[in-house]
């Protein structure tokens, strides 16, 4: 928890604002976010927040946040928030439609939320006075092309080309020089073509003098040896 050493007695305390005037990203007239927190608000101590206004098929992107959890809470219009749980490894997908909805994602989980109706504002709460945020277009155009190509066996030169558009952090994507038009996301799994399933794995060879040690979960399912 943070300590405050406020002086409330000080001309310089601060105890309101109005997020209209810290747009800190803004696609377009109705795709942007608004920010408060401590630096806007200086008596504000494990709190801040993220005021979100989105238009359908737009997804703030894939991401996590190291310090903070997050509420999100729904205002108007509907989107879906999903996060994939470190514990389970699974994708959870959880709609919210009407106002007053929220939903919560622990700290350091990864997340993404996709509006599904036009005019949808959300609030992002944290509970730490500057959420920090790794985006997944971040780490995408970061992280060298041979080194992606090399760990997941991929071909190098088609990671070069798929990624080259992303050249800076999107927070709101699709980006307005995308040219995919017509392409829509809805946030759940949508019909797609059949795919035959994948002959199954064969089963792995044990390796002769050799235990594995027992893995244990810690912090937000990582494992330990």
């Amino acid at each position: 928890m943070t300590v405050s050493y406020m002086d409330y007695t000080s001309p310089s305390v601060q105890f309101t604002y109005n997020l209209n005037n810290n747009t800190t990203f803004r696609k377009d007239a109705r795709n942007y976010i608004n920010t408060l927190s401590n630096q806007q608000l200086n008596t504000l101590v494990d709190v801040s927040l993220l005021d979100i206004f989105m238009s359908k098929g737009n997804v703030v992107e894939p991401h996590y946040h190291q310090n903070a959890a997050e509420l999100v809470y729904l205002i108007s219009g509907a989107m879906v928030v999903s996060l994939i749980n470190p514990f389970t490894n699974e994708l959870l997908n959880f709609p919210i439609s009407q106002p007053g909805q929220v939903v919560n994602i622990p700290q350091g989980w990864w997340h993404y939320e996709v509006a599904t109706m036009d005019n949808t504002h959300v609030l992002a709460i944290f509970d730490a006075p500057v959420p920090q945020f790794i985006g997944g277009s971040d780490l995408l155009r970061l992280t060298p092309a041979n080194i992606l190509a090399h760990t997941y066996c991929l071909n190098e030169a088609m990671v070069k080309e798929t990624l080259a558009p992303i050249t800076q952090t999107v927070l709101i994507g699709p980006p307005n020089t995308c040219n995919k038009a017509g392409q829509m996301v809805q946030g759940v799994a949508a019909a797609a073509p059949s795919i035959p399933a994948p002959a199954p794995a064969p089963a792995p060879v044990p390796v002769t003098g050799y235990s594995y040690p027992k893995r244990t979960v810690i912090g937000n399912g990582w494992y330990q040896y």
